[in-house]
Order: structure tokens, then C-alpha cells, then sequence
């Protein structure tokens, strides 16, 4: 398995999914002899691999793709090859090219679907966008971890065979992610935990749609607290995009908090569980596993119903979900208050949708099952290829 994440440096979605299928498929009974490649220094159950020094200077995609040479080479004679995201497609691309490996690609979020990109990284994005296409075409198997994804690596991808793509859910360890109440480690962020309050809990991106949330929580109630904990900003610019926003709305109504970090398990837990309801604004969402993560605490989910969120969050029965038109942003970001104003005032019934979506994630979000999935694409692969 390929990947740029890999505790302690996980800071998206797909480094959580990376971490927690690694692990469902170590602990299956009859499971792969399973080796983890990833960027970075060395871990003690992962091979890290560095920038190589002459390319440490370089745009950042061509340092990945420096990554991804060394990972290459260390592959020789496994039997597959598993990537996840643009980052490491480039070390399967090249294993699979070189050592005829079979080569399987996950699809947590697709180039195409993100050109604002562009406006970051100029030339990087470029070449991303050339990487993950090349990989995907090429791919043995492709893994989309929604419905809706799949349909959109078939539409931006149109020379790609259907019959290669394949769905497999994103997961949640309902063990690590539960209900756990504990007011003095919520007062202990800032947050008061007698006074209802909205969460958002993802990276600074345009894709998580952070400002949009921001402008939404000018029409929540005034009784009623807004917590961001939002960190790893992409650039930046869109940090202090972030920053400016929040001080202005913090100039015009108090329970407003920031914590600008990535917090540890045992303080996020608590938070979530906390809160009278989760927002996930995105404008891109191939999944989003922290709609999983939320529900698995008991926290009613208020979502955009883009990409595969639908499929995750059941509008009405764990959570409300709000339309959302890029050519209609504001009628996006009254929905997102109406929705959360909705379950703010109602708190019987966010705690009723919080217990449905424990419930839920229980029964159709395993870890177990999706490393099971994943072992019969793998299977499927090796067979194709005789």
C-alpha cells in the first residue's frame, strides 16, 4: 500500500482511511501479507521515504513525484500495488510500468473536480492532474468510496472501462469514534458545554466550503454557539481568508471559537459528542468520513448533498441535508442555517437522528467488511491478469 499520509502525519480523510484499512487488513484471518510505503522519515510499521535532496528545492509535485521514483524501486516483486490519492499514484503508475505489477488506485477526490488548484499551485497542479489521469487509465482496478464517485471518475475519465471501477465505502472504528460525554475536556478547547452549539471539524480548503459556513452563521440563532476546529490550511491566503471572517463575526456575536488545530481523538471525541449538531458545508465531497466519524459519536450531521454525502447522511433520519447550486451560493448558505437552526431549536430531534446515525454506522460502516471488499477487488485484479 502507497500513501503521503501515515500517522503521525495524517491531517485528511484519506490518510484516516489509509490508517484504519491497513490496520482491517492486517487483522483479517486469511488477509495479504500487507507493506505500507509513505512519505516521510521512518515509522516502525511503515518504509518512509524522503524528498530526495537534490529535489528539495523543487515545485511540490515534482518532489512527489521524486517520492515516488524511490518508492518504485522498492517495489519490486509484490504482488499488487495499492495508491491512494495523486500523491502516490505515481509510485504505483511507475511500479506497475517497471515491475509489471498489478496496480489498483483508490479515488478519495479527483484533480478535475478541485480546479482551484490551479490558482495554488500553477504548474503542480498541472502536473497532478497529468499523474492521476495517466494512473487511472492505466489502473488495473479502480476504487471509488461512494456511488456518486464513481460516476465522477467515469465522467472525468470517460476512456476509462466501467467495468474496472469498483465501490468500496469509506469506514469509521466505531470503537475509536463513540459517544463519550465529558463537559470539562469541551470547557477545556473554549467552548461552553451547556450552550447549544454547531461544529465544524475539517481542513482550511475551499472544498470544505469554511466560508460559506462562516457567512451562514450571520442567520443562527443569537443563543446559539458556532465551533471551528479547522486547521492545515491549503494556502496562506485562504487561512487568513478564514481568519478575517471569524473576526468579524466574533465582533458581532460571542460563542464564536476557532481552534485552529488538528486535534488529538481524545479531545475531538468529546467535542463532537458535545455538539447539538455536525456541519459539513462542502462544495466537493467524494464521501467525507467525518460525516461517519460525527454519526458514529451520536451527533445529528446538517451536510451539503453533493458527491457521495447522500449516501452517508439519510435526510431526515440521521441528519438534514441542503442543495447546493455553485450558481446560487447564497441560497446554499440560508439553507445551511435554516437546516442547523432547525436542529438547534429541536434538540429531542438532533438526539434522535445523532442515535440513528450511531445506529447506522454500526450496521453498514464497518472496517471489517470494507477491508473484506477491498481483498475481493484484489482478488478479482490478480485474476484478470491471469
Amino acid at each position: 500500500m502507497v500513501t503521503r499520509e501515515w500517522p503521525p502525519d495524517v491531517y485528511g480523510g484519506a490518510g484516516v482511511h489509509v490508517e484504519h484499512l491497513a490496520a482491517a487488513l492486517r487483522a483479517l484471518p486469511d488477509g495479504p501479507d500487507l507493506d505500507v510505503h509513505c512519505f516521510g522519515g521512518e515509522r516502525a510499521d511503515a518504509t518512509g521515504h524522503e524528498v530526495p535532496t537534490g529535489l528539495r528545492g523543487a515545485n511540490g509535485a515534482l518532489q512527489a513525484l521524486g517520492v515516488d521514483v524511490e518508492i518504485a524501486g522498492a517495489l519490486a516483486g509484490v504482488d499488487l500495488v495499492h495508491s491512494h490519492t495523486w500523491y502516490a499514484n505515481g509510485a504505483g503508475l511507475f511500479a506497475s510500468l517497471v515491475h509489471g505489477s498489478p496496480h489498483v488506485v483508490t479515488a478519495h477526490s479527483l484533480e478535475p473536480r478541485r480546479p482551484w488548484k490551479a490558482d495554488q499551485l500553477g504548474g503542480g497542479y498541472r502536473l497532478s492532474s497529468w499523474v492521476e489521469r495517466t494512473a487511472y487509465l492505466a489502473a488495473d482496478g479502480v476504487i471509488a468510496v461512494s456511488n456518486g464517485m464513481r460516476d465522477d471518475v467515469l465522467d472525468a475519465y470517460p476512456d476509462l472501462d466501467p467495468a474496472r471501477v469498483h465501490v468500496v465505502g469509506n469506514g469509521v472504528d466505531a470503537q475509536a469514534y463513540r459517544p463519550v460525554h465529558d463537559p470539562d475536556v469541551v470547557r477545556s478547547l473554549g467552548v461552553d458545554p451547556d450552550r447549544p452549539y454547531a461544529l465544524f471539524v475539517g481542513r482550511i480548503t475551499r472544498q470544505k466550503g469554511v466560508v460559506h459556513l462562516l457567512r451562514a452563521a450571520e442567520q443562527l440563532p443569537d443563543d446559539a454557539g458556532l465551533v471551528l476546529c479547522a486547521g492545515a490550511a491549503d494556502t496562506p491566503a485562504e487561512r487568513q481568508q478564514v481568519a478575517d471572517a471569524v473576526a468579524e463575526l466574533q465582533s458581532r456575536r460571542d460563542g464564536v471559537v476557532w481552534i485552529e488545530a488538528m486535534l488529538p481523538r481524545e479531545q475531538l471525541v468529546p467535542l463532537i459528542t458535545g455538539a447539538t449538531v455536525f456541519v459539513v458545508p462542502s462544495v466537493y465531497e467524494p464521501l467525507g468520513i467525518v460525516n461517519l466519524e460525527a454519526a458514529a459519536c451520536g451527533t445529528a450531521v446538517v451536510a451539503s448533498a453533493v458527491g457521495g454525502i447522500p449516501e452517508v447522511v439519510a435526510d431526515g433520519v440521521t441528519g438534514l441535508l441542503v442543495p447546493y447550486d455553485p450558481d446560487d451560493v447564497p441560497a446554499f448558505e440560508a439553507g445551511l442555517a435554516a437546516r442547523v437552526t432547525e436542529l438547534l431549536h429541536d434538540p429531542e430531534r438532533a438526539d434522535r437522528m445523532g442515535q440513528a446515525g450511531r445506529e447506522r454506522v454500526l450496521t453498514e460502516f464497518g472496517w471489517p467488511a470494507i477491508a473484506k471488499q477491498t481483498v475481493d477487488v484484489y482478488s478479482a485484479v490478480i485474476a484478470a491478469r491471469g
